[in-house]
Formats: structure tokens, C-alpha cells, sequence
């Protein structure tokens, strides 16, 4: 029974997502079911990450921006539900902070008080491959182990943030 109630869920975010996904409104240029378009960003750090060497883990990529409201508000949230919940399991989570300087990066990690890395996407040119360049933020790409797309999302609600949380968690069980 337990089962049958985990594949409903899963399901059921499944479709909510499925809906929100085919609205041409939405800016998308991946789609998902694809294998998600590769590139390498530049940590806070300096460091880099390619995202195809994160094959093996579930993996979130979190478009944002400082003078994003939208994204201010989803941010805590990311934070609290996903993040400190499966960042010790095979989970690679990555704001993509879209152009701005490091400085203006800090001043909103600091402003939400998020721990989960931030890239910086310079130009925006990360953002482009996945979206249409003026389509807004915030937006999360979620991706299964082997690199395929399992879920998108735009702004933030509640209904399609819950849907998003359950298909990492279903994933990670994988």
C-alpha cells in the first residue's frame, strides 16, 4: 500500500508538472525527458563544476537573481525543504546567480541566508541554453542520475514547489 501511495504522489507531481510544462509561456527551451544541454559554471569560489561530471547524483539547478522578488521569496524555501534535507545524499543542488557581480550575488546570499553553492552566470549564457533569453526567473531544472530533465518549473508556488520536492525525494530513493 505504501508503494501504491508513493507511485500516486509521484504521479500526480508527474501531471501538475506535466501541465505546467507544456504552457508555451513558460520560456523554456529544454523540455522535459530530454538529457539536459551541458556547460561548466564558475562557483563564488572560483571553482568550477561541469555539469555533466555530477552524472550519478539527482541534480537541481536553481536560476535566480539578486533583484528577483520571486526568487527572494522561493530561496528559503529551497534552503530549508530540499537542501538541508538532501545535501548528504547523492544530491547536487546549484543556484545560478544570472549576470550580475559577485558582489550583488553575496548581498543576496546573505539577504536569504542560503548555504547551497551559487554560481555565476555571467552574461546570462547558462541561462540562454535552457531558456529564452527575456523569459524570467526564478526557475528550477531538476535532473535524474543519468543527466535527463524530470522536471521544470517557473516561478514559485506551493502546489508545483510540493510536486518539484516529491520527485527529487522519489528519485533519490532510486
Amino acid at each position: 500500500m505504501r508503494k501504491l501511495a508513493s507511485v500516486f504522489i509521484l504521479l500526480m507531481g508527474i501531471v501538475i508538472s506535466g501541465m505546467a510544462q507544456e504552457a508555451e509561456d513558460r520560456g523554456y527551451k529544454v523540455k522535459m525527458g530530454e538529457m539536459a544541454p551541458d556547460f561548466e559554471m564558475s562557483l563564488m569560489d572560483g571553482k568550477k563544476v561541469k555539469l555533466s561530471d555530477l552524472k550519478g547524483k539527482v541534480v537541481m539547478l536553481q536560476f535566480t537573481a539578486s533583484w528577483c522578488g520571486v526568487c527572494r521569496k522561493e530561496m528559503p524555501f529551497i534552503e530549508n525543504e530540499i537542501w538541508q534535507i538532501n545535501k548528504n545524499k547523492d544530491f547536487a543542488l546549484y543556484g545560478l546567480d544570472r549576470d550580475e557581480p559577485i558582489e550583488k550575488a553575496q548581498k543576496l546570499i546573505d539577504a536569504t541566508g542560503i548555504t547551497y553553492p551559487i554560481a555565476l552566470d555571467d552574461g546570462g549564457d547558462i541561462f540562454e541554453i535552457y531558456a529564452e533569453k527575456n523569459s524570467g526567473i526564478t526557475r528550477n531544472v531538476i535532473l535524474n542520475r543519468e543527466g535527463k530533465i524530470i522536471f521544470l518549473t517557473r516561478l514559485f508556488n506551493h502546489e508545483e514547489f510540493s510536486a518539484m520536492k516529491k520527485v527529487i525525494e522519489e528519485e533519490l530513493k532510486k
